[in-house]
């Protein structure tokens, strides 16, 4: 799932990141791209929060009805508008069965080797980039 972010110029030099389908889930950073890290991370640790408290999570509002919001008005006032995916780690790993090309796992087991990493972790980074760089 995705979020919607709004990005502030803090007064320190640097951006601050908010979410308003989680009001109290903030973070910031020195440039917009640290700033986005960091609110992954500030997402995904208020989200698991939420689950410990049994809390349930909203469904993501598009940007429209977050500018349509009234009580928004003020927060997104001068913010950028930024997309954030949420991605959960909930502890261990669970085997799943894919099908691939074999030239492709070939070119994934010799990059993940050449990295130093096993197929899975290799996979693992590269689903977590691709969901991230999504718009």
């Amino acid at each position: 799932m995705r979020y919607v972010a709004f990005l502030h110029t803090d007064e320190a030099d640097g951006f601050g990141i908010s979410f308003p389908d989680f009001p109290g889930a903030i973070s910031d950073g020195e440039t917009v791209d640290q700033a986005i890290q960091r609110g992954e991370e500030a997402l995904a640790f208020h989200v698991q929060g939420m689950h410990e408290d049994g809390l349930g999570i909203p469904v993501p509002r598009t940007v429209d009805a977050i500018l349509a919001d009234p009580e928004l008005a003020e927060w997104r006032a001068g913010a950028q508008i930024a997309h954030v995916a949420l991605i959960l780690d909930r502890g261990s790993p669970k085997r799943v069965n894919v099908s691939l090309d074999p030239g492709l796992l070939e070119a994934i087991d010799a990059e993940a080797a050449r990295r130093g990493m096993t197929r899975s972790a290799f996979l693992s980074s590269a689903a977590r980039a691709e969901i991230k760089a999504a718009h």
